[in-house]
């Protein structure tokens, strides 16, 4: 049989599997703090009431997202009894943590067990604030004809808890008036709107940095649903540290109603676990060998906060690089790097917490992996063309970087663990750190199921879509250049980064 014929019917048998994934609920359990009695059970943001069947479950305790598993509810069941039973252990050793700082042992994972530590997690400024005051905060939301997806993203923004916020939206590109208008219409002064005509995420970014007002500036997505104490937790770590630059947040999936979606998130989806950690350029993490260059690991572009004038002094994105540019993405990771290389310390902290509705077809996954491995290596490129003196720290860390590519795209069959994947940008890449888990053999119909944990790959990762962020990472390069070289020749200028 010729290879020819042998990848057709890998490349079928690949879209069957993929065609027979089902869709899974999202939920919301609340237990209260410590042993607390009873339990709160409500749908994820815009879905319907919890029945029977498959369902993500996101676990809070007083409030505070402490871990995920999935669980399955059987008919005729009571979906509060047999989810509640389950997740008794998840995030257990989280209720008594002080108010100001969490350390790594005490933040569980989902499946009941502390987070693993190391260098770097243990500090954790400002979560649950300690009666800290969160600095004045402006939302920049980027979008460009989405304007109703855009409504759900600013309606959930403006109820958030935050004592002193402002939102811009910046209209990228438009080629209608849609944005404007719904602007005008339905909020009026309570949303800012400033349009951007050079096309890309960074560029829209830039716009909206030049004129926010806050002393920190938060950016997410037009496609998310953030939770009331989002920006709250965002900004919080900023009062607690003075030395931090950056601040990212947890994002888990609004909805699995689609194969691509639960595909998305069996393999991690975006999320970064329930660990707060503070990345230190000082004192890099010893768990972290190609620090800082696997910037995918920090967190991502729809919840990521920095100070507003360490992000100007460091030039802030490079428009060449994003999403509506031909680099395909990496402006999210050439901000954590930049603000990093200027010796300023990054925080993640699972309690900022953003929903996100992922990508809902095969082809839209095809599209994400080709523009996860682009972004990727057009990121790296961006850095080093800007920050010449990195070169040196690249080139050390190159060998081992080149085995991190090959196991961030590597083919990754049902049931892979997910600490044989680096971490990394990637479609699924999660964070390879075991944050989230499966609760097994719990009466009442907890399975590992779909979609697993961080840890439980429970289906494959295509063939294609590997082949496809390989080609991404290879193409790159060549687009970050082009997009540096089309933004010269139409005149929209390149600042000096």
């Amino acid at each position: 049989m010729s290879g020819v014929v042998r990848a057709r019917q890998r490349a079928a048998r690949e879209v069957a599997d993929f065609l027979r994934i089902g869709p899974v609920q999202v939920a919301e359990l609340e237990l209260g703090a410590g042993d607390a009695p009873g339990a709160t059970l409500r749908p994820g943001p815009g879905s319907p009431p919890v029945t029977s069947g498959e369902v993500f479950v996101l676990v809070r305790r007083a409030g505070r997202p402490v871990g995920t598993f999935v669980g399955r509810v059987p008919e005729g069941a009571d979906p509060v009894e047999v989810l509640a039973g389950a997740a008794r252990g998840v995030g257990a050793s989280s209720a008594g943590v002080s108010s100001v700082g969490v350390s790594s042992t005490e933040v569980s994972s989902a499946g009941g067990v502390p987070g693993g530590g190391g260098p770097g997690a243990a500090s954790s400024p400002g979560e649950r604030g300690g009666g800290l005051v969160p600095p004045s905060v402006s939302v920049v939301v980027a979008t460009r004809e989405r304007a109703g997806q855009l409504a759900r993203a600013l309606d959930s923004l403006l109820v958030q808890d935050h004592p002193d916020f402002e939102i811009v939206v910046v209209d990228n590109a438009p080629v209608t008036t849609g944005t404007r208008d719904l602007i005008g219409r339905k909020y009026g002064e309570r949303v800012r709107y400033v349009l951007e005509p050079v096309p890309g995420l960074a560029a829209a970014h830039n716009r909206g940095l030049a004129v926010v007002r806050g002393d920190t500036v938060a950016f997410t997505d037009d496609d998310v649903i953030a939770d009331p104490r989002w920006l709250t937790e965002l900004t919080t770590p900023f009062a607690a540290d003075p030395g931090l630059g950056c601040v990212t947040g947890l994002i888990l999936p609004a909805r699995l109603r689609t194969p691509a979606q639960v595909l998305l998130e069996s393999h991690g989806g975006f999320a970064k676990g329930f660990t707060p950690r503070t990345y230190d350029p000082g004192d890099p993490p010893a768990d972290e060998p190609l620090f800082p260059f696997t910037a995918g690991r920090f967190g991502s572009g729809a919840n990521m906060a920095f100070r507003t004038a360490v992000l100007r002094t460091v030039g802030g994105f490079d428009p060449a690089t994003g999403a509506g540019t031909r680099a395909r993405g990496g402006d999210d990771l050439y901000g954590f790097v930049r603000v990093l290389a200027q010796g300023h310390r990054l925080h993640y902290t699972p309690l900022a917490l953003v929903w996100h509705h992922h990508r809902e077809t095969w082809r839209d996954l095809e599209t994400q992996a080709y523009g996860y491995g682009a972004g990727l290596t057009a990121y790296l490129t961006a850095t080093l063309v800007n920050r010449p003196a990195l070169l040196p720290a690249f080139l050390a860390r190159l060998p081992r970087g080149l085995a991190h590519a090959r196991a961030l795209t590597a083919v990754r069959g049902a049931g892979a663990r997910g600490s044989e994947v680096a971490s990394g940008r990637a479609p699924g890449g999660g964070s390879g750190e075991g944050s989230r888990g499966v609760v097994a053999g719990v009466p009442g119909g907890v399975t590992v199921g779909v979609p697993g944990g961080h840890d439980a790959r429970t289906h494959a990762w295509p063939r294609r879509l590997s082949r496809l962020q390989r080609r991404g990472m290879l193409y790159g390069p060549i687009g970050y250049l082009r997009a540096r070289h089309a933004l010269r020749t139409s005149g929209s200028g390149l600042e000096a980064r």
